[in-house]
């Protein structure tokens, strides 16, 4: 596996946690354009950057982590609404005075605050660009043949920090929209069935837009580690990092 010289260094931050959650995580230095990125890995869909003095939390969530032990937000991104995405305790955990939620409707009729961005919008927040993108179910249904994840309703975002394009792909499959993503340097994508994608699914979507690095995230059960062998032969950093 090839190591680019953008990472430089992998450590292990420590918070404190509730029963059941982890105490210590992961977390990748990238260097960008005019600073560097640091990506704490909390567990599940929850993530946190840290960019140029700037705390960016995505999709926090109490089990993950003690939220009130971990660094308050400056953004928050909340990709949709299910409880295992959003979480308002956790959100009170790490609000400030100023601190903007960028979210979907949906979430935001459920927590009666934040800025609605749907999907195809754009907008530069505390100085990032945000773009939101679709993800959304087409094979992944209930009993009642609803998907689980409708199209239209949730989100993806595609923050871009300095010169790195970094996919945060939601709750989604290997959806068609992802052929017209573009200049992806990080990715994470999602893989658990029924609810988002297997492993031949999230490779399949990851060759359709060739991040440079690939982390596999909400992954439940599922080996991570397939996706190693899946994308072999492709030019794609795959790590994995533990976000079950």
């Amino acid at each position: 596996m090839k190591v680019l010289s953008a990472v430089f260094l992998v450590s292990v931050l420590a918070f404190s946690a509730p029963a059941g959650a982890k105490e210590t995580f992961e977390t990748d230095f990238f260097n960008v354009r005019d600073g560097i990125l640091m990506i704490t890995f909390v567990g599940h869909g929850s993530l946190m950057f840290q960019y140029n003095g700037a705390v960016i939390h995505v999709d926090p969530v109490s089990r993950e982590a003690d939220y009130s032990k971990m660094p308050k937000a400056d953004l928050v991104l909340i990709t949709h609404e299910h409880g295992d995405h959003l979480d308002p305790n956790a959100l009170g955990k790490i609000k400030k005075d100023n601190t903007v939620i960028v979210l979907n409707g949906s979430s935001a009729e459920k927590i009666k605050e934040g800025i609605v961005m749907k999907n195809g919008d754009v907008k530069t927040i505390q100085g990032l660009k945000i773009e939101a993108v679709p993800a959304y179910n087409i094979v992944g249904k209930r009993p009642g043949g609803v998907p689980y994840h409708p199209k239209g309703n949730g989100n993806g975002y595609i923050i871009t920090f300095g010169d790195k394009r970094v996919y945060i792909a939601g709750d989604t499959e290997n959806i068609p929209e992802m052929k017209n993503l573009k200049d992806i340097e990080i990715a994470f994508l999602p893989m658990n069935l029924p609810y988002t994608m297997s492993p031949e699914m999230a490779a399949e979507a990851a060759r359709s837009f060739k991040p440079k690095v690939l982390y596999p995230y909400h992954y439940g059960d599922t080996d991570a580690g397939q996706l190693i062998q899946l994308l072999k032969d492709a030019e794609i950093e795959v790590r994995i990092r533990q976000l079950q």
